[in-house]
């Protein structure tokens, strides 16, 4: 078998085999937060409420209401609807799709109708239930958190307070 084929079907099954390798879309100062998914058995699904990344009681958690990026009060968070720093939607293709966010006049954010990241027709917009990003259909979008059999779902990128 040929060598230099071997070694890039070695580093995609790892990629595979590793969802946390996606962290490499987050900025130097950025911090991993888990992958944007709707799938419950995914390990580093924000769904799964046993993992690191889902469970209530993890510190780096979204779903825990007392850290930093699930407290109503901070300004990281995705549950504060005035927050202005909430995490980064960053696809596996590399596309930013916004801020997940409850502030609906933060223009990045996904709760907002009217901007590009929250616009039920935007096509990068995981509210569009039409474009790959949005979309939870298997075959359409590999990529998008809507769908429960993502491939490669996005992943959160948070900001340190």
């Amino acid at each position: 078998m040929n060598v230099k084929f071997l070694f890039p079907v070695a580093a995609l099954a790892l990629l595979s085999l590793f969802p946390s390798a996606f962290a490499q879309f987050c900025d130097d100062d950025g911090e991993y937060l888990g992958q944007l998914s709707s799938n419950p058995f995914l390990a580093d699904s924000t769904s799964n409420k046993f993992g690191p990344f889902g469970s209530r009681y993890a510190s780096e958690s979204i779903e825990n209401p007392y850290g930093p990026y699930g407290s109503p009060y901070s300004s990281t968070s995705v549950a504060n609807p005035y927050a202005t720093e909430a995490p980064k939607i960053i696809a596996a293709d590399g596309q930013y799709l916004g801020r997940l966010s409850s502030n609906p006049y933060d223009p990045d954010s996904v709760s907002n109708p009217y901007g590009p990241y929250g616009s039920p027709y935007s096509p990068t917009s995981i509210n569009n239930p039409y474009s790959q990003y949005g979309s939870q259909f298997s075959p359409i979008s590999p990529i998008s958190p809507n769908n429960p059999y993502a491939t490669k779902p996005p992943v959160l990128c948070g900001e340190e307070e």
